[in-house]
């Protein structure tokens, strides 16, 4: 069977991560149940089978990368018959045989809707250009080891939000989302002098430390490969009429709580 790659869409809300983890549900756990359902899937995963990475629990993702060994009929629309309401491939393309989503990745993309309308933009700015660049962030990460990543970044204002869009090859645990954290800190009137602390080689811990940011604001938007992804219309089109639906849902949710807020 070939090596094929498929872009993956997900609401991260309902699931603890994309990766599997013992008694909780994650997106990987969806996807495996739909292989097995289709009958693709009998072992423990497919032949060839990686992930462009592991997103933290309540985290969504536009662009998630999985690739596996598929037959020729296994389309996104077919994986879509399977898959459950937040979950959704909507691009595919035929990679090489020994095509690995993680290795091979020349970088990955995060965006996180930070809703701050009174944040000041410029200090927001400053603050994401000093930690832009090869930098060991392993302050800024529960992991104690590989914490050396080369980050680039940008920030644009959208209504209420301050959009950060972070890249790099890869993330360290956690990163992103402390990242976020520290630059909300430093626009909202903190020390820039923390960033030179904290991207020191001394330890930060304790109450001095940086918590990760809310996971729900944070979307894997892409992940870059050499590969010329092909979208699935029909599948894309099963994929925005879905998120549209959860949108307009969570819109007339945020109206009945500002009703209430409102009224108390």
């Amino acid at each position: 069977m070939p090596r094929r790659a498929f872009r993956i869409a997900y609401d991260g809300r309902p699931y603890r991560g994309f990766q599997r983890q013992p008694d909780v549900t994650t997106v990987e756990d969806e996807l495996f149940r739909a292989l097995r359902r289709l009958d693709v899937l009998e072992g423990e995963k497919p032949p060839g089978y990686a992930a462009a990475g592991r997103t933290d629990a309540g985290v969504s993702a536009l662009a998630q990368t999985v690739a596996f060994d598929a037959p020729d009929w296994l389309s996104p629309s077919a994986l879509n018959t399977e898959l459950p309401g937040p979950v959704d491939a909507w691009a595919s393309v035929d990679a090489p045989p020994d095509f690995h989503a993680t290795h091979d990745a020349n970088w990955r993309e995060y965006r996180y809707f930070l809703l701050v309308p009174d944040l000041d933009d410029q200090r927001a700015r400053d603050a994401l250009d000093r930690l832009t660049g090869e930098h060991d962030f392993h302050n800024l990460t529960p992991d104690d080891r590989n914490t050396v990543r080369e980050l680039s970044g940008s920030l644009a204002r959208e209504d209420d939000f301050l959009v950060l869009t972070l890249r790099a090859e890869g993330f360290c645990r956690e990163l992103a989302r402390r990242v976020v954290s520290l630059v909300e800190d430093v626009a909202a009137g903190g020390s820039f002098d923390r960033i030179e602390d904290l991207l020191g080689p001394d330890p930060v811990e304790g109450p001095d430390g940086v918590p990760p940011a809310d996971p729900h604001p944070l979307v894997l938007h892409d992940v870059d490969y050499d590969l010329a992804f092909a979208v699935d219309e029909d599948a894309a089109a099963h994929a925005r009429e879905r998120f549209a639906a959860l949108r307009e849902d969570r819109l007339a949710l945020a109206a009945v709580a500002g009703h209430v807020a409102d009224g108390i």
